[in-house]
């Protein structure tokens, strides 16, 4: 069991939760924990990006209070699209863990589409599609940036009023984006190559503009630094948080941590859902496991990995400790196993 800091837990909490917005009032304790969960008595914050952060998320969730998890989100894939600021990441995480995320782990269950049809009858390309509550989201975060107001309190308020208690946090309020080169030299935003392309494109190099200016958002180093454990969840090392980490700040906080835990992406050296083997290999990280670790040089303590690659392990040099688990979670009961686990084993 990993030691507290000597601060007091409950000062610990205020630091890492103190991000603006106002207070949530939700029943997530019934909804992902159930009425008579216990919770865990630690802090953990986790990076997160994609539908691999989410579920990771959401399987934290079960073992974990709303205090004792804080979500921190990568921004690299924000655009404007169709006029409207798209957050893609932060909107999946908040979707998740309010349990209405649609089949594939993004937008929302069962979302309609009228306005992307009367885009196309414009003569609007709609390959990346808005349903129509996603985009009720994005012109509320519309509205709080007219207002004035920085993406931190535009997430506080979207996941309040989806009601969700735990911290959701973007990595920075400043401008930061990812951008990928392909192999015949064209740079692309996020969501031209993996949306418009479908990821298809061999990725040459990845670029995470504004990163050297942007600081990291209200609460973020103030939750890494109570935190007695920082998870990186089993999302895209380049694509999903390689961004967060770019932000010098946030870098800093992870290398003077004692303790972080990486979830592989992997399984049987390849990702589930998205292009994450493929990119680590194209950017010239070894093969399977061993690229992730890779990834993530210096920073980890802890790796985790599915049980069929446990064969990994070897090749995964110390002082790196490596842990065999099933880490599959995409549904409710998986998602529960993969949080007693962590939670008996990790914490």
């Amino acid at each position: 069991m990993v030691a507290g800091r000597s601060v007091p837990r409950r000062a610990r909490i205020a630091a890492a939760t103190e991000v603006g917005g106002g207070p949530s009032g939700d029943d997530m304790n019934h909804a992902i924990q159930g009425p008579n969960s216990a919770y865990s008595n630690h802090l953990v914050v986790l990076l997160a990006g994609g539908v691999g952060g989410a579920r990771a998320a959401r399987a934290l969730r079960t073992r974990l209070g709303p205090e004792e998890l804080t979500v921190i989100g990568n921004v690299g894939d924000d655009d404007l699209m169709y006029g409207v600021p798209v957050s893609a990441d932060l909107d999946t995480l908040i979707y998740t863990l309010a349990g209405v995320e649609g089949p594939e782990g993004w937008g929302i269950a069962d979302d309609t589409f009228s306005q992307m049809g009367h885009l196309a009858a414009l003569g609007v390309d709609t390959t990346f599609r808005l349903g129509d509550r996603d985009l009720a989201t994005c012109l509320l975060r519309a509205a709080a940036f007219e207002a004035g107001r920085s993406l931190s309190d535009a997430t506080a308020e979207i996941r309040s009023a989806f009601g969700v208690e735990t911290p959701v946090i973007p990595a920075t309020d400043d401008p930061l984006r990812t951008r990928v080169q392909t192999a015949d030299g064209d740079w692309l935003s996020f969501q031209e190559y993996f949306v418009e392309r479908g990821y298809r494109d061999e990725v040459a190099a990845i670029d995470y503009s504004g990163a050297a200016a942007a600081a990291a958002a209200p609460g973020v180093v103030a939750a890494i630094d109570a935190a007695d454990v920082v998870v990186v969840a089993p999302s895209n090392p380049p694509l999903s948080i390689h961004p967060i980490l770019a932000i010098g700040e946030i870098d800093r906080a992870l290398r003077r941590h004692r303790r972080v835990v990486a979830i592989s992406p992997l399984f049987g050296g390849k990702a589930l859902k998205g292009p994450a083997d493929r990119v680590l290999s194209s950017l010239g990280y070894p093969p399977g496991n061993a690229g992730v670790v890779s990834a993530y040089d210096g920073i980890l303590n802890d790796f985790v990995i599915d049980r069929g690659d446990a064969a990994d392990a070897a090749h995964v040099p110390p002082p790196v400790d490596v842990h065999v688990t099933d880490t599959r979670m995409a549904a409710g009961e998986a998602s529960e196993r993969f949080g007693r686990w962590f939670e008996e084993t990790m914490l």
